[in-house]
């Protein structure tokens, strides 16, 4: 485990550095102080090296918002998730080009879905939200009126309105205010539902992350 994060952590310094289609193999090997044939015996291509390396970073994300939700479980709700997810997204800058499709940094690897139980976790995380009621079942095409909303927030910076570039924390105070007025009920919901909910979204997140450390590590 220790050789191979090695391994992706010389690979997150290459592709952030020179972008996905100018490293190879034998860049990451050199970088990290092994063989090429050392890192093969992790994963049998380059795309696989990277897509570990967003898996990894993948990990890390779900598991801070584990964190998260087990201090304070209105962080389930979906304007308060969305806020952390910005300034989260904002420090793991190759999950932020995934989400953006940036083809200058990932390539080939920016259309790529990762994993599909991420698509099945989603479907359970709105389930969770339409039982407890923590989003509006009006809004027509909810899924892709959220995610296109949230994505607008990722990618502009407010200078073709004739605004200065916002900082994260306001983007991500401008983003809950969307999210909150757009998708949410105008009830707050009780203390006892948001933990509930917390309990809920924190069991699909760790099953989400299983697999993810299995297929890197093992």
């Amino acid at each position: 485990m220790e050789r191979a994060d090695r391994i992706l952590d010389a690979a997150e310094e290459l592709i952030l550095r020179h972008g996905y289609r100018k490293v190879t193999v034998e860049d990451i090997a050199a970088r990290a102080g092994v063989g090429k044939g050392t890192v093969y015996l992790h994963w049998r291509t380059k795309d696989e090296v990277f897509e570990a390396l967003l898996l990894r970073e993948s990990i890390e994300l779900v598991e801070e918002f584990i964190e998260m939700m087990r201090r304070d479980p209105s962080v389930v709700r979906p304007h308060r998730f969305a806020r952390e997810s910005l300034i989260a997204m904002s420090r793991k800058p190759l999950l932020k080009a995934m989400f953006t499709t940036d083809l200058d940094l990932l390539g080939k690897l920016a259309g790529h879905r990762l994993r599909s139980h991420d698509l099945l976790a989603a479907e359970r995380v709105y389930e969770v939200s339409d039982r407890f009621g923590l989003l509006r079942t009006d809004v027509p095409h909810r899924s892709y009126a959220m995610t296109a909303a949230q994505t607008g927030f990722y990618v502009f910076d407010g200078l073709e309105s004739g605004e200065t570039e916002l900082d994260v924390e306001a983007r991500a105070e401008a983003l809950a205010f969307t999210v909150r007025q757009a998708f949410e009920p105008a009830a707050e919901p009780p203390d006892e539902v948001l933990a509930a909910a917390a309990e809920e979204y924190i069991s699909i997140f760790q099953e989400l992350i299983l697999p993810y450390r299995k297929w890197i590590y093992d």
